[in-house]
């Protein structure tokens, strides 16, 4: 297994330190709704844990939860509620969120302020090391005393300095130093620590809580593209300085940015689809599937442009995957067995060379093909289809459908009255009001089965009409091997 190390900047044998592989990625600020730029960075790492463990591997998953932040505290300020209640809110907001996605829970999930000793303890430490400085009851991290500072970055602490300048009366004694501890503002939420009251900086959170649950080297640290610099850089100053061990991450792996348009989606630029917008079958209606295979069938580390069309025609890529895994098989004939492990031994493949589930999802399409071809023709195909199964939940898949808005049985009411049919024995079908349910798929149903005997019976007219009616209201009508089926249009 090889996989993109942002850190040498090439592909890797997969090494880890042991059969359990310590992993970490960065948590969510949560001071408002999840989008769908969070949904791809989860996503993504849901699935390389979900396939290590396929792999054979024990997988220790570490996420953070940052409930102190200034966006925190200037939202809450501006919603008159403590900061506590706008991150417990969208914290709770965002577990739902994940669920909906089928994104399995992290092993542990620190929360900031519940972690301030751990902070106080590296920012002291690095002190004593001289590698930090108080000043003015903050802390700063001097970064002048790591020689190999930009690093991850591929970068030099003077061009990271090209075009900066120093301000007069500056706490900081040198431009690029970063907080490690922020002394408090009056109002704001506030720990004691030795240099008065105040609260931990971003970087330090990741440092203090990845080294506290997974040790002094991780083996994969993961987020958003955008965290390479300044957040993970000095991540691995803090804590390389802070241990004296070397390498802090063995394996750094970075997700490409959801774009719209040319703008990466996020909460500062406004230009975002929140998930549960997304999933919310009055708004977008997508399923959870879709949504995933959306994400994955591009390269983790590409970026991935969003458009309601391409996602739409994922939509329709779900569904085929969906009704294969669920459809019942309509033979068991003996015939030629499909080679699943030829379709195994692809998914592995692509899945090892950096985790390329844009060439495993192929792999699955092409075995649903295969399924549905023998399906067809009545030959046993249920190992295959176990397989597809499998496959598709080491991706995460569900093989369920997009909630549904509910169907009004008022609008079908009228087709069931118009078109009413009873079984009489007679050749010449009879018209009349049959059904009065309450239930609209009851009526859909009754209308199916009511256009399959107008066809059998030669009123194609009737049937087209039929058949019309039921696409305005959002249904469509299939006709299959196995008989005519309706399905909900999107």
């Amino acid at each position: 297994m090889k996989v993109f190390n942002t850190l040498s900047g090439q592909k890797e044998e997969f090494l880890p330190q042991s059969d359990e592989v310590k992993m970490y990625v960065c948590g969510v600020t949560p001071y408002d709704e999840a989008h769908l730029g969070h949904a791809m960075s989860y996503i993504i790492f849901d699935v390389i844990q979900r396939y290590l463990q396929f792999r054979g591997y024990k997988v220790k998953y570490v996420q953070n939860i940052t409930d102190i932040d200034d966006k925190i505290i200037d939202r809450a300020n501006k919603l008159g509620i403590s900061t506590r209640e706008l991150a417990e809110k969208f914290t709770a907001s965002f577990f739902a969120d994940m669920e909906a996605l089928n994104i399995s829970k992290p092993d542990v999930t620190p929360y900031a302020t519940e972690e301030i000793p751990k902070m106080i303890e590296i920012a002291q430490g690095l002190i004593d090391k001289g590698y930090a400085y108080p000043s003015q009851g903050s802390v700063y991290f001097r970064v002048r005393n790591v020689p190999d500072y930009g690093k991850l970055s591929h970068r030099t602490l003077e061009s990271v300095m090209a075009g900066m300048r120093i301000e007069a009366g500056e706490e900081k004694e040198h431009p690029m130093d970063f907080v490690l501890w922020k002394a408090s503002k009056p109002g704001e939420p506030a720990w004691e620590s030795p240099w008065g009251p105040g609260r931990p900086g971003w970087h330090i959170e990741c440092s203090a809580m990845s080294l506290k649950y997974l040790g002094n080297t991780l083996d994969i640290h993961g987020g958003g593209q955008d965290l390479v610099f300044p957040h993970h850089e000095n991540e691995i100053a803090q804590s390389e300085s802070f241990t004296g061990v070397k390498p802090f991450v063995k394996y750094w792996l970075h997700n490409g940015m959801v774009q719209l348009g040319e703008e990466k989606m996020s909460k500062s630029l406004g230009n975002l689809i929140t998930i549960k917008e997304a999933l919310d079958p009055k708004k977008y209606g997508y399923s959870a599937d879709a949504i995933r295979i959306f994400v994955l069938m591009s390269h983790y580390r590409s970026p991935l442009t969003y458009s309601e069309e391409a996602i739409e025609a994922v939509e329709g890529g779900a569904d085929r995957l969906r009704q294969t895994v669920n459809t019942t098989a309509i033979g068991h004939k003996a015939g030629q067995k499909i080679d699943t492990e030829q379709y195994r031994q692809r998914f592995i493949k692509a899945m090892d060379d950096d985790f390329n589930t844009a060439q495993a999802l192929a792999a699955l399409f092409d075995l649903a093909r295969e399924i549905n071809k023998y399906d067809s023709e009545g030959i046993e195909v249920g190992k295959a289809r176990d397989m597809l199964k499998e496959l598709g939940g080491v991706l995460g898949l569900t093989f369920k459908a997009a909630e549904a808005p509910a169907l009004d049985v008022e609008q079908f009411k009228p087709i069931t009255i118009r078109f009413g049919i009873t079984k009489s024995g007679k050749k010449k079908l009879e018209y009349e009001k049959v059904i009065d349910s309450p239930d609209a798929e009851v009526h859909i149903e009754f209308i199916r089965e009511l256009r399959d005997a107008l066809r059998r019976d030669k009123k194609f007219q009737s049937a087209d009409e039929i058949r019309a009616k039921l696409a305005e209201l959002g249904i469509s009508l299939e006709d299959t091997p196995k008989g005519t089926v309706w399905k909900r249009k999107r």
